[in-house]
């Protein structure tokens, strides 16, 4: 059977990956970027920036000459390897051998499977439309070849689907970027004006060597079919699992909380050797009546211990509804991480956040008021107050710097400083009196002011002139004006409030 590829190219992959968390910033310009010999180097362009005339590679500050109101993103390390995996992993439904094409590209071996679809066309319909259903601009090509494919999704201006044997004819008029060449060789083939794939393809194989070296013809050989391309498929992580099917229907309480039991036992039998632990789990109840109820737990950090799990789920079992009885239960663990061998010591003896009692007390209370209420923040380095915190994923995660003990901050910080009215002005003086939420506080203590001025290499916009103030009730509040002060038109905001 005649080996058939399909190549996906996600034209703005971290751009519309923000856009779709994000809807607002969808028909917005923004970009992506990274510190480089001490500048900020957009690594990625939203649409709407691109036709601005921003594009990848330009410095931020050249950027924002071109767009006043650009909104600066900092780039995550790893973030497009881990979005392709998680894209090419729902893309195995529709082909077993998916792989990487880093930097945003997918490559699928479809030999064999288009026929389920109704043919290479529908197949392509199908993966491409579903793709820009959920925000990302995709595009996509199917040929015989990994080369041929890859260069018609990018640079192809005809049929994405190329017909068998007919790969010469598709590249032809391509320009040489479609071969995946190295920058120096595209530079070279450039001065010598070869400007298309079809102006050298013809040349003999010793002459591209002694110019342009051996990978020039490895590429052609590849996209031309005279050369196998290797893939690294993903591999599907494992679901963690386990089943019980009952003999006859369960209907009380006593009968659920020994299925869980048993598939709390075998589950963590199973985690316990290979090193891992439960971060999230699912119980499905399927009943006689053909209707499934479910409820989940989720802990702080990895565990397979059956008797705290089974404590977690049995504040969930009044909302397990068997009516006329349970036939089937399963549960899942769609979230588990690796964790270190549990140490059975006394608290006294390993204090802190690696304590498993800590985590375990924090998962029953989760299990009570819900695990939204319960949040832990690392610091991070950013001047700007909004962006010096983040949220922690779990209690193992390490923050990637030390809290800052140099200036006194509020124990609470607001996500978005909200306005207060202010009475009693003074040049360089926090306001006598401010209004927040109907209420009225006088400011009897202050200190200040501390001026924060915005990271300009993120946005523009004005400063902030922070105060700490304590009113006549003892309470404290972290206030600020933003800009220069302008008598009555000076804006305030509270922004945090001191223990």
């Amino acid at each position: 059977m005649q080996k058939r590829f399909m190549c996906i190219w996600f034209r703005h992959l971290l751009t519309d990956w923000i856009a779709i968390r994000r809807p607002e910033l969808k028909d917005t310009a923004f970009v992506i970027a990274a510190p480089e010999r001490g500048r900020m180097i957009i690594t990625a362009a939203s649409l709407p920036a691109e036709q601005q005339g921003i594009h990848t590679g330009m410095a931020v500050a050249d950027a924002r000459a071109v767009s006043m109101d650009l909104q600066v993103f900092d780039a995550e390390e790893g973030k497009a390897a881990k979005l392709l995996r998680m894209l090419g992993l729902r893309c195995i439904r529709y082909s077993p051998i998916v792989a990487i094409d880093l930097p945003a590209g997918l490559i699928i071996d479809i030999t064999g499977c288009t026929h389920l679809w109704g043919g290479e066309r529908a197949y392509l319909k199908e993966i491409i439309l579903k793709l820009r259903d959920k925000g990302f601009d995709a595009r996509g090509a199917i040929a015989d070849t990994v080369g041929a494919a890859w260069a018609v999704a990018r640079f192809g201006r005809i049929s994405p689907i190329i017909a068998g044997n007919t790969q010469a004819a598709a590249i032809y008029p391509l320009p040489p970027e479609a071969l995946r060449l190295e920058v120096d060789v595209l530079e070279r083939l450039r001065k010598l004006g070869l400007s298309t794939i079809g102006s050298f393809m013809q040349m003999p194989a010793s002459v591209l060597r002694r110019r342009f070296g051996n990978g020039i013809l490895l590429r052609l050989r590849q996209a031309l079919g005279f050369e196998d391309e290797r893939l690294i498929p993903l591999i599907p992580p494992i679901p963690h699992q386990e089943r019980l099917p009952c003999l006859e229907p369960i209907k009380t309480a006593t009968g659920i909380e020994i299925a869980i039991q048993q598939l709390l036992e075998q589950l963590c039998s199973r985690l316990q050797s290979e090193g891992m632990g439960v971060r999230k789990a699912v119980l499905k109840c399927y009943r006689v009546d053909g209707k499934m109820v479910q409820v989940a737990i989720s802990t702080s950090r990895g565990s397979h211990s059956v008797s705290h799990l089974f404590k977690l789920f049995g504040l969930q079992i009044e909302k397990i509804e068997p009516a006329l009885g349970i036939e089937l239960f399963i549960l899942e663990a769609p979230k588990v991480e690796e964790i270190d061998p549990v140490q059975e010591q006394l608290w006294a003896n390993k204090p802190g956040l690696e304590d498993t009692t800590l985590a375990e007390l924090l998962d029953k209370l989760a299990g009570k008021v819900g695990a939204n209420t319960i949040s832990r923040y690392l610091p991070v380095e950013h001047y700007w107050p909004e962006r010096s915190v983040k949220q922690a994923a779990s209690l193992q995660e390490q923050p990637p710097t030390s809290w800052r003990t140099d200036r006194l901050r509020p124990v609470r910080l607001l996500a978005r400083p909200e306005t207060i009215e202010v009475m009693a002005l003074i040049p360089d003086y926090p306001p006598k009196i401010f209004m927040y939420r109907g209420k009225r506080h006088t400011i009897q203590k202050a200190d200040g002011p501390e001026r924060i001025e915005r990271e300009w290499w993120l946005e523009q916009g004005e400063h902030r002139d922070y105060y700490t103030v304590e009113d006549s009730d003892g309470c404290r509040y972290w206030l600020f004006r933003s800009g220069h002060f302008d008598g009555i038109d000076t804006q305030w905001f509270i922004h945090g409030f001191f223990a």
